[in-house]
């Protein structure tokens, strides 16, 4: 790693992008710990009540996390230069040339620097971006059919209802007042999105693992301060990173 008299300082994320990060730092394990809870109710002793109180839990902290999401998405057309969709995404010209010479050059602290994300890391955080929204859609479509909250709560309900049963008095794990046909083909339509949100949670812990190993492995083999930029929004670079803003022309 170069000293610390040879760093230099760029701007690179902007405040909207570090909140999104460090508020899907509490919201993702967040909803692990509680989604283990729920998925292990019977090892832990969870009553039907107590899978109740998680699953209404784990709904309130998953609104949080869908509309930091949505907002992320949102700022990737509006945000700063190094937020946008265009210095994210993998793609565009010459970026086949980009992967090939950042990773010959990830054996030694002389590759080249990246102020945004590097060309293998846009790679990874598009996938983790992706999964996210996965995960957020079926939730949505999993709270519907669990609990009967929003945004498909209402429409759930209604459909299990048996006749002449007001929806809105539907209570979670009580059929006594649901329609058995119905309620057997809302749990068949349930089924898949639960398939997709169990193994989209594991796909999310090795992503989220392998991301915080890459930050960690990066900042020790060429600096940069990656996890202190997330906090102050610049990062501290030995040379003219290849992504860095074109100088203004002199007077």
């Amino acid at each position: 790693m170069e000293s610390q008299s040879n760093l230099r300082p760029y701007a690179v994320w902007d405040r909207t992008t570090r909140w999104f990060h460090w508020i899907n730092v509490i919201c993702v394990p967040g909803l692990a710990v509680i989604g283990l809870a729920i998925l292990y109710n019977k090892p832990f002793g969870v009553s039907d009540e107590g899978k109740i109180l998680l699953k209404t839990i784990h709904v309130w902290i998953g609104y949080v996390f869908l509309a930091n999401l949505a907002w992320r998405l949102v700022w990737g057309f509006l945000g700063g230069p190094y937020a946008r969709w265009r210095r994210l995404l993998p793609g565009g010209a010459g970026y086949g040339d980009a992967v090939r010479a950042y990773l010959k050059g990830i054996g030694s602290s002389d590759g080249p620097r990246y102020l945004g994300h590097n060309p293998v890391g846009r790679i990874a955080v598009t996938a983790l971006l992706a999964l996210l929204v996965v995960q957020a859609a079926t939730g949505l479509v999993l709270a519907g059919t669990d609990i009967f909250y929003p945004p498909f709560g209402a429409q759930i309900a209604s459909w299990i209802a048996a006749p002449g049963v007001d929806p809105a008095s539907l209570v979670p794990y009580d059929k006594t007042l649901v329609d058995e046909a119905a309620y057997e083909a809302m749990r068949d339509f349930r089924s898949p999105f639960k398939t997709v949100h169990y193994w989209t949670f594991w796909l999310l812990c090795v992503g989220i693992a392998v991301h915080v190993l890459a930050v960690v492995m990066t900042e020790i083999r060429e600096g940069g301060a990656l996890i202190s930029a997330m906090f102050t929004g610049r990062k501290h670079l030995d040379r003219e990173p290849v992504d860095a803003p074109p100088k203004s022309p002199e007077r």
